[in-house]
């Protein structure tokens, strides 16, 4: 077992201590639960972290105060091509399967030596054991495989016989009309334990004036080695490009140097701030359809392009769901053009969002509430 970094714990019984873990799949799951934290620090909770070290040096910017414990990822290999990644996901199933087995065979014994009251999992299925509350967030009931209807029912089947060990599910969406996530939030059938929709959670702050400064903000993400391709195929377009760009990389744990090229300006990482400073301020979006930059893109009601990282079915369901909805223009990366995109986004229709986006706090309240009173 590896021990926390700090034994700075507050125990006391006023104070409940909640142990929260995000998956490493991307950072998207780590930046959704930056809400989720805030909230609960506000409800006046001992928050601890379990993350890896790409996780950690992202929050740890938002959160310097939080005692954070390292627990590995998953560290899932993708492929090149589309086919590649479905085949690769595929084959690293009992990889998967032992990794979730370590996660909660750590969280036993992590229990034996601090007190908690409440465990909050976003997507990491390892992590219940007797006697703790345990909430697990995912907005995937419904898992797109990439493999066809048998293959999608298999895996839900294997989905909620996980799920069904936690004491509850939050998901971050609306049930019925509304629904931002489709058919991968509200399926025909819901698993066997209380089911919550608790909204849309972004960390952004609502935008105040549409003033466009930037023409287009590009915001690269996603596990290697897809998101150095896309990012490679922005980068051969950008000089073709009039007007003031921006390009997030997505890479925390690289430098905060801040380059200037052209007319371009380019960020290693943007903290959340100024991260949303810059969607407010630009005209158009572009990024992958993951879905926390899907809700964060919603609330601040930003024009977007949407591409989908290829063989990530969840995030190609996503694209042409949205894309259907009017709530985003997207294009496949496969021969993807920024210069075609942008031309065709700027004669899309867009429809805003109505996604509630402050349920989770109310959630959240009667959640830490119940865990007070006992």
């Amino acid at each position: 077992m590896i021990l926390p970094e700090s034994n700075k714990f507050n125990t006391a019984p006023e104070k409940p201590v909640v142990l929260l873990s995000p998956l490493d799949w991307g950072l998207g799951h780590t930046t959704r639960c930056i809400p989720i934290i805030n909230e609960l620090l506000h409800q006046g909770c001992n928050v601890i972290i379990a993350c890896n070290s790409t996780q950690k040096a992202l929050l740890i910017r938002e959160f310097p105060q939080l005692v954070y414990v390292h627990l590995t990822g998953y560290d899932l290999n993708y492929g090149k091509k589309r086919w590649g990644t479905i085949v690769r996901i595929f084959l690293q199933i009992p990889k998967i399967l032992i990794k979730i087995n370590n996660e909660n065979t750590w969280l036993n014994i992590f229990l034996k030596s601090q007190m908690v009251n409440l465990v909050i999992s976003d997507n990491r299925f390892g992590l219940y054991a007797p006697g703790v509350p345990s909430v697990f967030i995912t907005h995937q009931l419904y898992i797109r495989t990439g493999l066809g209807s048998l293959a999608n029912r298999l895996v839900q089947w294997m989905n909620y016989r996980r799920i069904k060990k936690f004491s509850t599910c939050w998901v971050p969406d609306q049930q019925g009309a509304g629904s931002l996530a489709g058919e991968l939030s509200n399926p025909a059938k819901l698993p066997a334990i209380p089911i919550q929709y608790i909204g849309g959670i972004s960390r952004f702050n609502s935008c105040k004036l549409p003033v466009h400064n930037i023409d287009v903000l590009i915001i690269l993400s996603g596990p290697e080695p897809q998101r150095s391709i896309f990012e490679k195929l922005v980068l051969g377009e950008l000089k073709l490009l009039r007007g003031k760009l921006v390009l997030v990389r997505g890479l925390p744990e690289e430098s905060s140097d801040v380059k200037e090229e052209n007319n371009c300006t380019i960020y290693n990482h943007a903290p959340a701030g100024l991260l949303n400073q810059l969607i407010c301020d630009s005209a158009f979006v572009v990024s992958r359809p993951g879905y926390t930059t899907v809700m964060d893109l919603m609330k601040l009601g930003k024009k977007s392009i949407l591409v989908a990282t290829p063989g990530q079915a969840e995030q190609e369901y996503l694209a042409k769901h949205l894309h259907k909805q009017q709530l985003a223009y997207t294009a496949r990366q496969a021969r993807f053009s920024l210069t075609k995109a942008l031309a065709a986004a700027k004669a899309f229709s867009y429809r805003q969002p109505a996604l509630v986006m402050d349920d989770y706090k109310e959630v959240l309240r009667s959640m830490v509430e119940k865990i007070k009173r006992g």
